[in-house]
């Protein structure tokens, strides 16, 4: 008997093939589905379904009819459907929302996609059929009291801006164009009001949106902004009514700390909600 390491005993060797774990199953999987060439994934991130499997070269993505998706099997790790969302992405004052929607709107139409720009009526410091930001990019746009979710039809995306002014029978209607007519909706808006409470728009669309993103800004002090002071006659009032439009005059965004102590900090230099 011997006891070094390399010799005696009974091992066998190894082999110097592997073996698959599941051969059957890679067979099996290999010979499922179609290819489908020349799909172009959208700008907004999508929510994906699994597929039936099948060999896919770098940049192709498989597509199938909603019919054929329900009748075959598929493998959860390999394929994927496209499938629209609805997106709300929510920021401060001054956190340049509106200017992101256009530029994703010129991103879509960058790329020969149609794009349906929506604002509240409610909102019209910049006119009646223009979306208009800070820095000054501006674009047209429609009323969304004036379309239903069949007007979605034939689009690559609708963009709503201003969208913390929706009313729930709005945001319920954005969810028809995502789930009924697969066009992704991107809302922007204010989460809360002056006095740190949702607006309705804002409340249904964290219920019912697929992704909910934040646009950041920094208060005076270098923190995260996350909230909407309203300023008169150079202090932080917090009462009043829920909507006073109003723009960089008015409102400022401060964190949570200074909101609360109603501390302006270096804006008051500003002269802020002063006549």
């Amino acid at each position: 008997r011997c006891n070094r390491r390399g010799r005696g005993g009974d091992r066998k060797a190894p082999s110097s093939r592997p073996q698959a774990r599941f051969p059957l199953q890679h067979e099996k999987s290999r010979n499922m589905g179609v290819q489908c060439e020349g799909v172009q994934r959208a700008t907004a991130d999508v929510r994906l379904f699994s597929l039936p499997s099948g060999r896919l070269r770098r940049g192709e993505i498989p597509c199938y009819d909603k019919a054929q998706y329900q009748k075959r099997k598929y493998n959860k790790r390999r394929d994927y459907i496209i499938m629209a969302k609805l997106y709300f992405r929510y920021g401060a004052m001054g956190s340049s929302k509106t200017a992101n929607a256009i530029m994703v709107q010129y991103n879509y139409e960058e790329r020969g996609q149609k794009v349906l720009m929506l604002k509240p009526k409610l909102e019209n410091r910049d006119g009646a059929v223009i979306v208009r930001s800070r820095c000054g990019l501006e674009t047209a746009c429609r009323f969304i009291e004036d379309v239903t979710a069949a007007d979605a039809q034939g689009y690559g995306c609708v963009i709503i801006d201003e969208a913390q002014f929706l009313t729930k029978a709005q945001v319920e209607m954005l969810v028809q164009m995502v789930d009924d007519y697969d066009v992704p909706v991107i809302a922007y808006g204010l989460r809360a009001d002056f006095q740190n409470n949702f607006f309705e728009g804002s409340q249904w669309l964290m219920a019912w949106a697929d992704t909910i993103e934040e646009i950041k800004t920094i208060c005076w002090c270098g923190r995260k902004a996350t909230c909407n002071a309203r300023v008169v006659d150079g202090r932080v009032v917090q009462e009043g009514e829920q909507v006073v439009l109003g723009g960089n005059g008015q409102y400022v965004s401060l964190c949570r700390k200074h909101f609360r102590r109603g501390e302006l900090g270096d804006f008051k230099d500003l002269h802020l909600g002063e006549d």
